[in-house]
């Protein structure tokens, strides 16, 4: 069985607040886009097994993958730990890029695994609650308004088609140092945007930025860049490093995405994602 886990970029990002459970108040829109990551899932006798073709990613319990297996192995109704499977992964989607490989991985694994071993809605989404606060998004995809930890999910009206060129520096951010720069620099969003102030795709507004642009300047100069090749929205995706540009037409995207490459950082060209398609593609 092969599947695939989809990229996001944060077409928005508000940070409301600090909850008491230790995570962030959000107020944020996901947006699904082509670029993918795909799982093999297969027979193998013996203990679970895990491979992964980037020696950056570990195979290992850490693995969000391996924890979504142990979860369906679980409420599958069988002990001990996972076994007689293994699952290859190959990497396209770049780790610390806030563009949600790990949590993306995870959710295609679950869903992968229900099918596989029978197992009913509800426990794949509490799995998925369990496992991350951006996993439930990846269950989903499309458009959708997250709040809370950015796991409590409304569905918008997809917009249209845009091409996204994705720019990549040489560098990651953890989302842990990301929002500890936030709390250190940051002000919380505007409480208006409580009450349903950007629920529609509107400007790109990322809280995160400022604080990761403090650090690596270079994430403003990508930002300013895109717009002066015209992207119609440019900002940096969840907690960075990966800043993307939103281009209707194609051969803008490419354009823009050739004059932007250097040797530290590269370029990607990809589209959106609505909500149907999304769930036709992550089904095969």
């Amino acid at each position: 069985m092969r599947v695939r886990a989809f990229a996001k970029i944060n077409l928005s990002l508000r940070v409301l607040g600090t909850r008491a459970d230790g995570y962030h108040e959000l107020r944020t829109v996901f947006q699904s886009i082509a670029l993918h990551d795909t799982l093999t899932i297969r027979a193998s006798r013996g203990p679970f097994r895990l491979t992964v073709g980037d020696p950056a990613c570990p195979a290992n319990e850490t693995n969000l993958i391996w924890r979504a297996a142990a979860r369906m192995w679980t409420a599958a109704g069988r002990r001990g730990a996972p076994r007689d499977l293994a699952i290859d992964l190959e990497k396209r989607i770049p780790m610390q890029a806030g563009l949600g490989g790990g949590s993306s991985d995870a959710a295609a694994t679950l869903r992968a695994l229900a099918r596989r071993w029978r197992v009913g809605e509800a426990p794949v989404r509490a799995a998925a609650r369990a496992l991350g606060a951006d996993v439930p998004y990846f269950l989903e995809g499309g458009t959708v308004l997250g709040l809370e930890r950015g796991d409590l999910l409304y569905p918008l009206f997809d917009p249209p088609a845009a091409w996204v060129v994705l720019v990549l520096p040489d560098f990651g951010v953890r989302t842990k140092d990301a929002f500890g720069w936030f709390d250190r620099f940051g002000v919380a969003a505007d409480p208006r945007v409580r009450r349903g102030a950007d629920t529609q795709v509107g400007p790109s507004i990322n809280d995160l930025e400022a604080p990761v642009v403090a650090r690596h300047p270079g994430i403003g100069r990508i930002i300013s860049a895109l717009h002066r090749q015209g992207a119609s929205q440019a900002a940096m995706s969840g907690s960075g490093s990966a800043v993307f540009g939103l281009f209707p037409l194609r051969r803008d995207a490419d354009r823009a995405a050739k004059g932007l490459a250097s040797a530290s950082r590269r370029t990607l060209v990809t589209k959106t994602l609505n909500r149907q398609n999304y769930q036709t593609l992550a089904a095969t």
